[in-house]
């Protein structure tokens, strides 16, 4: 498999999904409502963690990383595809193209691996509780956070190697609101029968790997509550149903997309929309409602916000009511 990148193709056509001027307004205004919500969601996440000591666990630290990840995941798209709505011709040069296929897998990859990490913190914590603080401590977290980063890496930059070999020369349209892997395969001006393999092969082995890493670790965890005090299932269901959730919204869009070998897939931009834009939402919405730590110290982080703000409120105030009588004294 040998192609010499004679591509002529400086720009692709990304159709998007709607041509009505009114329905793209109003998937404008929806879309930014969800970005408005992301961003500030994940920071908050990030801010309570690092901003309560009672937080200072494996399992918020690993929640932290995959709250920036998702900050980052939902810079490569959405941004774009906003801006696109207001774009009477909605194009995307080569180079940023491909910028974009990398690290929406790179991104995408290192949270599938970051949810893994952290399924087997949870399997240590609740199998092997006298052996957590030596199995899970500082320095195996941020060995399972850097592996997760650089198996997303290597991921995104094994796709990136294969679809930027490969020579584009005809049609330049793209169905779709982004740049992805398969649909660009399709465009090029050669064989791509080899590509497509190693592409499937390589997007396979990580999402059904993870998939089913993620689905048997939280299986014995919940099998394992048969053996638990009252008490701790409770804590131990909540967390476990969280991380459940998410691994679902993630992975479940992955493997419809990706999983099947490049064939078009019925509703594929509605699916790829919920990967992609509406997945990182779910993270701060599932944590906060599903954690009872976590909302707490949320609310203890807001009060505090509050507080401060009313303490600098009444020092103002009093700052000018002293220089008022000042200047009367005079």
């Amino acid at each position: 498999m040998e192609y010499e990148n004679n591509t002529v193709v400086k720009e692709f056509v990304l159709l998007g999904f709607s041509q009505t001027h009114k329905v793209q307004m109003i998937l404008f205004f929806f879309f930014l409502l969800f970005y408005m919500i992301i961003l500030p969601g994940n920071v908050l996440i990030i801010l309570t963690i690092q901003g309560e000591s009672q937080l200072g666990t494996p399992m918020y630290f690993f929640l932290a990383n995959l709250a920036f990840l998702d900050i980052c995941y939902c810079c490569v798209t959405p941004p774009k595809m906003l801006a696109d709505f207001f774009s009477h011709q909605k194009t995307i040069c080569y180079n940023a193209c491909m910028a974009q296929l990398f690290f929406l897998h790179f991104l995408g990859a290192a949270e599938a691996f970051l949810l893994v990490a952290m399924a087997y913190d949870r399997y240590v914590a609740i199998c092997k509780p006298f052996h957590y603080t030596r199995l899970v401590n500082r320095a195996v977290c941020y060995v399972l956070v850097g592996a997760s980063w650089a198996g997303g890496f290597i991921h995104g930059i094994t796709l990136f190697a294969l679809t930027i070999a490969l020579p584009f020369c005809g049609p330049n349209i793209l169905d779709n609101f982004f740049c992805d892997v398969h649909q660009l395969v399709k465009l090029a001006c050669a064989d791509t029968h080899t590509v497509e393999l190693l592409i499937f092969l390589n997007n396979g082995v990580v999402i059904v790997m993870c998939s089913a890493l993620l689905l048997i670790s939280y299986a014995v965890l919940l099998l394992k509550l048969r053996t638990q005090p009252s008490k701790a299932k409770n804590k131990i269901a909540s967390t476990c149903v969280s991380h459940i959730i998410v691994v679902f919204v993630m992975c479940g869009p992955a493997m419809y997309i990706y999983v099947l070998p490049f064939r078009a897939v019925p509703m594929e931009k509605v699916v790829a929309l919920f990967h992609t834009v509406i997945f990182p939402l779910t993270n701060p919405i599932i944590y906060t409602l599903c954690n009872k730590e976590i909302r707490s110290s949320v609310n203890n982080l807001v009060g505090k916000k509050k507080k401060e703000k009313e303490k600098n409120k009444k020092k103002k105030k009093g700052e000018k009511t002293e220089s008022k009588s000042k200047s009367l004294m005079l």
